[in-house]
């Protein structure tokens, strides 16, 4: 010890933030080169608003770095935070869900290292399922809302812990905290949501991530494959209006929550992106972002006055009946070069059922619409809905292979915890997945729902065929090679060689 030095010693870090991972048991052999690895967006909104009130922090992206638990737990014994803050949020309504197998272990390993490691666990999933969590979980807190206020409130709490053992901290008042007291779990009122988006949520510390680590998902660079990195993703709203039954995006946020960033806040963050970073690839995680006219008119036309807006490559998610023909040049011109469509079924009846009133020919105009514009189409369809059949399923795929996106996303209807699907499969006393990965739509062990008519094992043997038939198709695969080129189609033939294992469908009894 050098007894002379009279440096300070460093102050302790007060909140460590863990985005999970887990890509292997989520995706199986597709984690390892064809998802994206996207920037940890609560981890970022957390970290920004815990700084802004004088707190210190630090991410780890797990999944970023590939690290398992363990290395997650001698990394928390390593930074020695006050606090340890399990991030389970995802980008899409499946993600936080799934991303539960990582974070548990992740959670048992530190606890493992060091049972006095105080962490509280947050997201989409925590929020629809607070109490059960509790009680599973090797966790000190859960919270039952969005995150930042409660985990600043706990942070205050916990700094200011008496030394006096027989005086222990008062969770009572911290808003949005699940706790023990004793052998009871108390569910505290969650935390009002925040309103000021831009000030409180602002998500600027870019500098704790492995900016280097991030890739797009392949589709978003079909033609020039070699762009996938550097890659980020931003929000410029949060939650959904509509109430869709499969989705369980609002989970932390109530009902018909829908708030919105100022647009030259939007724009000046992807500035900073592209500057610093070199950052051209980027998704709009917006669940809705195609909704509000204003809102998406005026990033629109700010990015159009960039420099650089013909070198940006940005996807968006929007819905048939929010895109007007009319914005999509000026969306063209922003950079916005895919635009993700729920369609979800080819069955109006069905659709119907799940909240989307729209009609086919809605649907076949759009689609044209708006690949007229220049903009790539991504295609997403479920089977399995609750009044699917065999032949509305087969609907469905044939209307995928008529519209012929440029990518498809097919899913197995699932009953997301959060989801009006979960309520009520709950309260019919369906099987749900035995594991919280049997929730992934590309895992081993995936679970989906059955229909009055469908069987599972048959629903999600008809999405794995599906898959197979669409980007097998000669017609598509044409389309490929003349738009993007005879490598990216060379390269989707590639994927289809490989099919995932599903259990479900190795114990199907043979014929």
């Amino acid at each position: 010890m050098n007894q002379g030095n009279s440096e300070p010693m460093p102050e302790r870090l007060d909140l460590l933030l863990i985005n999970p991972g887990g890509r292997e048991k989520i995706y199986q052999q597709l984690g390892a080169d064809l998802t994206a690895v996207e920037p940890p967006l609560w981890c970022r909104l957390i970290a920004g608003h815990i700084l802004d009130h004088g707190y210190s922090v630090e991410i780890i992206d797990s999944e970023a770095m590939n690290w398992n638990e363990e290395n997650v737990a001698e990394e928390v014994r390593r930074r020695d935070p006050r606090l340890v803050g399990m991030v389970v949020f995802g980008h899409q309504p499946s993600a936080s869900t799934q991303q539960m197998m990582a974070a548990s272990a992740a959670c048992a390993a530190i606890k493992d290292g060091e049972a006095d490691r105080k962490i509280i666990i947050v997201g989409g999933h925590v929020s629809a399922l607070p109490e059960r969590t509790m009680a599973e979980e090797r966790i000190d807190w859960a919270c039952n809302g969005e995150g930042p206020a409660t985990i600043r409130q706990l942070l205050d709490v916990l700094q200011d812990d008496p030394e006096e053992p027989d005086f222990p901290p008062d969770y009572s008042n911290v808003e949005g905290l699940v706790w023990r007291d004793g052998d009871d779990i108390r569910n505290n009122p969650a935390a009002p949501l925040t309103r000021d988006l831009d000030q409180e949520l602002h998500g600027n510390v870019w500098h704790l991530l492995p900016m280097d680590r991030y890739r797009a998902h392949n589709w978003q660079c079909f033609g020039a494959l070699d762009t996938r990195q550097p890659y980020a993703s931003i929000y410029t709203s949060l939650g959904c209006p509509y109430r869709c039954t499969f989705c369980c995006i609002n989970a932390p946020f109530g009902v018909n929550r829908y708030r919105m960033r100022k647009p030259e806040n939007v724009v000046a963050e992807i500035d900073l992106l592209y500057r610093e970073y070199g950052v051209k690839t980027i998704k709009i995680i917006d669940e809705m972002f195609v909704l509000n006219d204003r809102h998406v008119t005026r990033i629109c036309e700010l990015l159009a006055e960039k420099p650089y807006a013909g070198e940006l490559n940005i996807w968006a998610y929007a819905r048939i009946d929010t895109v007007k023909p009319d914005m999509l040049a000026l969306l063209r011109s922003a950079g916005i070069r895919w635009l993700a469509l729920g369609i979800e079924s080819g069955s109006e009846h069905v659709r119907d059922g799940a909240e989307k009133s729209f009609t086919q020919d809605d649907i076949r105009d759009i689609v044209r619409r708006i690949q007229m514009a220049d903009i790539s189409v991504i295609g997403n369809y479920i089977f399995g809905l609750p009044d699917d059949d065999l032949a509305t399923m087969r609907q469905t795929l044939d209307l995928a292979k008529e519209l012929n996106c440029e990518f498809v996303n097919f899913y197995s209807a699932m009953a997301y915890p959060g989801s009006q699907l979960y309520t009520h499969a709950v309260e019919q006393d369906w099987a749900l997945p035995e594991l919280w990965s049997g929730y992934s739509q590309h895992s081993h062990d995936c679970t989906p729902l059955p229909t009055d008519h469908v069987s599972a094992t048959d629903v999600l043997g008809f999405r794995d065929d599906a898959f197979h038939e669409y980007f097998s198709t000669k017609r598509y695969l044409d389309m490929v090679a003349q738009k993007f080129g005879v490598e990216t189609a060379n390269s989707i033939t590639d994927i289809t060689k490989h099919r995932l294992r599903r259990r479900l469908l190795e114990e199907r009894p043979g014929p």
